[in-house]
């Protein structure tokens, strides 16, 4: 399945990507190779696999969720780039406008 250039064109706008000609042209080339080895894959007898969402053992990775002791006022504004009386500093996100 080959792409047009014009079909790579409105790839790139929906993607909000400036592309030049010889990006087109190599994108064009690069795009159609994909599609046509998903048409290879689409050919494949797959009836006798049980649809799966992930071919991984399915664990939980997270730590267990348990109450620790509060941090103090001091601990919490520690790494905070600007902070005042035990809060944050914040540039304001309305104006007077």
């Amino acid at each position: 399945m080959a792409l047009t250039h014009d079909e790579v064109r409105r790839i790139a706008e929906l993607a909000k990507l400036d592309l030049s000609e010889d990006e087109v042209a190599l994108y064009a080339t690069q795009l159609s190779h994909i599609l046509d080895y998903f048409e290879r894959l689409k050919a494949l007898d797959t009836s006798h696999i049980p649809p799966t969402a992930s071919v991984l053992r399915l664990r939980n990775v997270f730590r267990a969720d348990e109450a620790g002791p509060a941090l103090s006022p001091d601990e919490v504004v520690a790494n905070a780039p600007a902070a005042a009386d035990h809060q944050f500093v914040v540039s304001a996100v309305l104006g007077d406008e």
